[in-house]
């Protein structure tokens, strides 16, 4: 037995199991994906996860010395080759086969411990935020994605950044109630989460729109091994948005709006006869 490989495939089953205890639309969308990714894509999740937890969830720790620890960690498996860290040797190894960028690993670090020290964003660090939390992830995959066609990820770099900041942007209307209620952030630039009316959901809507529009045209062009995965999390998420834009403003800040699972099986076999028909 090839004691070194169960190790490596272990530690990448328990990104796996984070993924699918984390986020089921994620999930479905990477089980979409060629057998070749799936285990990439699961550890880069896994690996963003659980940074997310230091600053969301760890209260009666020191998130600070947690986050800290948990970047000098990160860079020394990827340094070394190695972690007992299940989650970071995972991710270590995505990191080094796939030449992920440290800086893009670096911007995402920066933007979780932005989480510790800011509550109110201002139009110049919500993008950075955004870009940080979000979009770097979309290039980390993009990466994993376009191994094979690095002119490709070129290509696509802007649209990549789109899709996840949609994503991130959806999250925030999505959880603008426990944002706020729980952890006193509002992430919208001159936002007041008291005074959240109509005029201010519309604008934030407009710009989630034109991320999708750019975001979809890089789908297109996506190689045919994670191009249906992709679409599959756009669908998902295009759905949620669309219910978001129905609800009223005092609903969006009282209320988790959610798709039902059922909605999530029907959207997966409408995604599977579109993508069969070549009707993306």
């Amino acid at each position: 037995m090839n004691h070194l490989k169960l190790y490596d495939n272990t530690c990448h089953e328990c990104s796996q199991l984070i993924t699918k205890r984390y986020s089921t639309s994620f999930s479905l969308g990477i089980t979409m994906f060629d057998k070749k990714l799936r285990r990439q894509i699961y550890s880069i999740y896994g690996f963003v996860r659980f940074a997310d937890e230091i600053v969301d969830t760890f209260h009666q720790h020191d998130k600070k010395e947690l986050l800290k620890r948990f970047r000098e960690e990160t860079f020394r498996a990827i340094e070394e080759k190695i972690s007992l860290n299940p989650v970071l040797h995972a991710f270590q190894e995505v990191v080094n086969v796939y030449q992920i960028d440290h800086k893009l690993i670096h911007a995402f670090l920066d933007s979780m411990e932005m989480d510790l020290h800011f509550s109110n964003y201002e139009d110049s660090m919500y993008k950075k935020y955004i870009y940080g939390s979000a979009e770097v992830v979309g290039l980390m995959c993009l990466r994993v994605f376009c191994s094979h066609k690095p002119g490709l990820y070129e290509e696509l770099e802007p649209a990549a950044c789109a899709l996840g900041s949609a994503f991130q942007k959806v999250n925030f209307l999505r959880d603008m109630k426990s944002d706020f209620q729980e952890r006193g952030r509002v992430y919208f630039p001159e936002v007041d989460y008291l005074k959240f009316d109509e005029q201010t959901k519309k604008q934030i809507e407009a710009d989630i729109q034109a991320d999708f529009d750019l975001a979809y045209q890089g789908i297109l062009q996506l190689p045919n091994n994670s191009r249906f995965g992709v679409y599959l999390a756009y669908r998902y998420y295009i759905k949620l948005f669309k219910k978001i834009c129905k609800s009223p403003a005092s609903r969006i800040a009282e209320e988790r709006i959610r798709i039902p699972n059922r909605s999530k099986l029907y959207i997966l076999g409408k995604s599977m006869i579109r993508a069969q028909l070549n009707m993306f």
